[in-house]
């Protein structure tokens, strides 16, 4: 792709986590209290069977356990741990953890596509989390290690999708809205037992409980996936991984402009980082090819022109 078309996707990409970055405001204040697992459920299985329904195709081969594991690591397992962590760390301290997860991509673009660890990289993942942490950190808070393991695990399952997304692609004669079913059912059924033997069900919905789930399944994950999707098969995966540090900046957004929360000059500043860390995070590597050239090579003569005999002459040529 063109750079402008790499613009483009990246623009088109960067919707996603700018639409998960709502998550937050939505679980606290559309949701039922304290259930992470019905929320994830309920996100992931109903778009995924309405994608299922429209595409009509059921994986083949080996993509029997890929789709299932894509399912859980790009859906499943980390909009679990992202909402536990959400429930059980204050302060924003579970999006601050969460940024770690481009450091991530980069060692495992590394391990399992080959990938370059650039020192680019080195310094927009600095710049990252050191800008989510001036965005979200409220002073000192008391720690839950729960919380903090939840938003590791988040943050590495995050990682290793997209890798692997990245590396095995998208199976040929699928299509993308197929392909996001398969993982959307996946990481909802894989989640369903759970959610029905550790959590009670809420004693009744409210409208802005219906308006919540509403949107966490459409926004929130069908377009969204189909989305971010898109961008893993045509951007490279450190370049996607940053773009999810858009996330925790909408999040401050929209608690300033919804919640009526405060914007502090450091809030401010850590905005700037974050959005000068994305921007660093989509440079491609050095191209180093160079186009063919009609080279002439020169081999030296052994001999001294003046020590030459002198080549025998035809009939019709002058010396």
């Amino acid at each position: 792709m063109t750079s402008r078309q790499n613009i483009r996707t990246a623009a088109l990409t960067g919707l996603a986590p700018a639409v998960w970055g709502s998550t937050y405001l939505v679980a606290t204040e559309l949701l039922p209290p304290d259930r992470p697992l019905l929320a994830t459920t309920v996100r992931a299985l109903p778009g995924g069977l309405v994608l299922l329904a429209l595409g009509r195709k059921l994986p083949v081969g080996i993509w029997w356990w890929r789709a299932p594991l894509l399912g859980v690591l790009n859906i499943g397992a980390f909009n679990f741990l992202l909402f536990y962590a959400a429930y059980r760390l204050p302060g924003g301290i579970a999006a601050m953890i969460m940024s770690a997860q481009p450091v991530f991509v980069v060692i495992l673009a590394a391990l399992f596509l080959g990938d370059r660890i650039r020192t680019l990289h080195a310094l927009a993942c600095a710049m990252g989390a050191g800008g989510v942490a001036l965005l979200v950190f409220r002073g000192t808070a008391s720690l839950d290690a729960l919380g903090v393991l939840a938003a590791v695990g988040g943050a590495l399952c995050m990682a290793l999708g997209i890798t692997l997304t990245k590396r095995w692609g998208r199976p040929e004669g699928v299509g993308l809205l197929t392909f996001t079913g398969w993982q959307l059912t996946a990481g909802g059924l894989v989640l369903l037992p759970f959610w029905l033997s550790l959590e009670e069900l809420p004693d009744g919905l409210t409208g802005a409980n219906v308006i919540g789930f509403a949107h966490l399944i459409t926004l929130g994950a069908v377009l969204s996936y189909i989305v971010w999707f898109r961008g893993i098969e045509r951007l490279p995966a450190v370049a996607v991984s940053f773009l999810a540090l858009g996330s925790p900046v909408v999040a401050t957004l929209l608690g300033y402009l919804v919640k009526g929360e405060t914007l502090s000059a450091l809030q401010c500043v850590g905005m700037a980082v974050v959005l000068a860390a994305v921007v660093l995070g989509q440079r491609p590597p050095p191209d180093h090819r160079t186009a063919p050239t009609e080279a002439v090579t020169t081999v030296p003569d052994p001999v001294p022109y003046g020590l030459r005999e002198p080549r025998p002459t035809t009939s019709g040529e002058t010396t």
